[in-house]
């Protein structure tokens, strides 16, 4: 019998137990209340911001593409945080997001809008994988789905008190104030990530050149002193730039999951980016009352994500997933049908997001078991996926709405997340 004590990226995986995970839980949850804010900012209050800035809902539509479009950046981030620790990439992603915060807000012209778009997008994009990977490396795969489930309680809690916030900040002050409040937010979390302790469970490092770089890339952090860390970065090869892709012996269960998860992400974002305007041009909803829209949105996602904490684990994660992409199929095609009337449009959205919730959360908990040893860079390649698709949704939803009316929504989404399900049943599987 081996007696030798375990190794530190295994002491990692070991069960902790909620008691005494639970303050690392409430941590990463009131950063990502912020985060997840900021995400959602622009799907219920397109149209504010844009009057604000003097533009259009398509032309601002694509500008928050930009956003997205900075998720490419994701697997940087995630295979940083593999190497260099998940905390520290979690706070300058922080940072990131707080400085493009405050480049919105500025209203210095379009240029300001563009920098900070594509700063605040590369932060947001730096923090979700990173801190769902964070919380994965601590829990085991048995328990993966409630951890996750009760971390993405972060999203709902935006909805419900987020979005409510920020709705009263741009009726009542400006169209301003909410990005400086959630730039400060983002400072504060800074602070807050810097308290707990770090994980790593990462690719084992087996060339010595490599270790010895990595070695004296942590120790430059720990000085803080970061031109000699970037003169000591290896040069970027197209073996390191293929290396960011290597999903390992899984590959092509990873790539279905991951591509079915951006596909579904899509068709959700194509609806929730317009739908917006679709309650303030055909209904007069005013940002009060789309921010207690956003209320019992974010309290459906609320429940959605209880249901993963306390099933997903037994019926499975894959299960899990394709249950909430039909529910999702079932409500897109209904749209064009129960757009006659305020109450049943507002049912229709609470409804989707429940089971898109439901569904993609248990997605997070599939895809960080898809190649374990490389669970940052996964998450992130996954999350760059998805931001992607979150690209396209900004072009097509805003365009699409106006073109032709909820027919450019419902449809659509359907499309994607049809071919999502069969992604997933086909090559998707449980676990590497």
């Amino acid at each position: 019998m081996n007696n030798a004590p375990p190794r530190a990226d295994a002491r990692a995986e070991m069960p902790r137990g909620f008691a005494r995970f639970r303050n690392i839980l409430a941590a990463c949850i009131a950063t990502r209340l912020a985060v997840d804010t900021t995400t959602q900012l622009f799907f219920p209050f397109l149209q504010t911001v844009a009057l604000g800035l003097g533009m259009d809902i398509v032309v601002l539509g694509r500008l928050v593409s930009l956003r997205s479009l900075a998720g490419l950046s994701a697997p940087l981030f995630g295979t940083a945080a593999d190497s260099y620790g998940y905390r520290r990439i979690m706070r300058l992603s922080l940072l990131l997001t707080a400085a493009g915060m405050f480049l919105l807000g500025s209203g210095a012209g379009i240029w300001s809008v563009v920098v900070g778009m594509i700063v605040s997008g590369a932060g947001l994009t730096g923090f979700l994988p990173t801190c769902q990977a964070y919380i994965s490396a601590r829990l085991p795969f048995a328990q993966r789905a409630r951890g996750i489930g009760v971390l993405e309680y972060s999203w709902a809690l935006a909805g419900i008190v987020g979005l409510p916030l920020m709705g009263f900040l741009f009726g009542r002050f400006s169209w301003q104030i909410p990005f400086f409040v959630l730039g400060g937010a983002m400072l504060a979390g800074w602070v807050l990530i810097g308290l707990l302790p770090e994980a790593t469970a990462g690719v084992p490092v087996v060339d010595p050149e490599r270790a010895r770089r990595r070695e004296a890339a942590r120790k430059r952090l720990r000085s803080r002193s970061f031109t000699p860390l970037l003169v000591s970065l290896p040069p970027l090869r197209a073996q390191t730039v293929a290396g960011l892709f290597d999903l390992g012996p899984n590959w092509r269960a990873a790539l279905a999951v991951i591509s079915a998860n951006a596909l579904f992400y899509f068709s959700q974002v194509h609806i929730l980016i317009a739908h917006g305007a679709w309650l303030e041009t055909e209904y007069g909803l005013v940002p009060e009352t789309l921010g207690l829209v956003a209320f019992a949105q974010g309290a459906a996602d609320l429940c959605g994500s209880v249901l993963v904490s306390l099933i997903t684990d037994r019926i499975g994660k894959k299960r899990a997933m394709q249950l909430g992409m039909l529910g999702s199929l079932l409500v897109y095609l209904s749209m064009p049908l129960i757009n006659v009337g305020l109450a049943p449009v507002i049912a229709a959205l609470v409804l989707l997001r429940f089971v898109f919730e439901y569904g993609i959360v248990s997605a997070i908990a599939l895809i960080s078991e898809q190649a374990p040893d490389r669970r940052g860079k996964i998450i992130s390649l996954s999350v760059a996926l998805n931001l992607l698709g979150s690209t396209f949704s900004g072009f097509t939803g805003p365009w699409m709405y106006t073109r032709f009316g909820v027919w450019g929504l419902g449809p659509v989404a359907a499309m994607g997340t049809l071919t999502a399900f069969v992604l997933l049943t086909v090559w998707g599987r449980e676990s590497a």
